[in-house]
């Protein structure tokens, strides 16, 4: 009588790893073609403040910005040479900015809501009565953290 012997695997298979490159190729591409950058048109001139102490924000989603400095030369002729407020990509009014918060808010997670920074980049020469106007817009709409961009001050030797 014959004896039936089971055939015994020598492990396990190794994957085929040949096509790799090419799908990591492909999820690269999809990622760079459909993610978008977010960037703003600037509408108003800035030259930042200069400081000495200064520190980066941790997570810049959670940043609304608000532009403050003179339009542009192409839009002086129909703004003004008076410094203006730029949301997003569009000039404003101090009574416009609670509905823009409150807009930056509710695209938020709820969670991530009472973390929301609004960051005022405005031209060093901006008169304080401007920011003032803003900074009690922002009171109103209960956006009480705010931060100042500034450059790092460059030290002479």
């Amino acid at each position: 009588m014959a004896k039936f012997r089971k055939k015994k695997s020598g492990g396990q298979q190794a994957i085929n790893t040949a096509s790799l490159p090419d799908i990591v190729f492909m999820l690269l591409f999809f990622f760079m073609v459909s993610t978008t950058m977010k960037e703003v048109d600037m509408k108003v001139q800035i030259k930042p403040a200069q400081a000495t102490e200064l520190a980066t924000l941790e997570k810049k989603e959670l940043v609304t910005f608000i532009y403050v400095g003179v339009p542009a030369k192409k839009f002086q002729a129909l703004y003004g040479s008076e410094p203006r407020i730029q949301l997003n990509d569009q000039f404003a009014t101090v009574p416009d900015i609670q509905s823009y918060i409150a807009q930056s808010r509710d695209a938020m997670r709820e969670s991530d809501q009472p973390k929301m920074t609004v960051s005022i980049k405005a031209d060093r020469e901006c008169p304080m009565g401007v920011i003032t106007d803003i900074k009690q817009a922002l009171r109103k709409a209960a956006a009480l953290k705010i931060n100042y961009s500034a450059a790092e001050m460059v030290k002479n030797r």
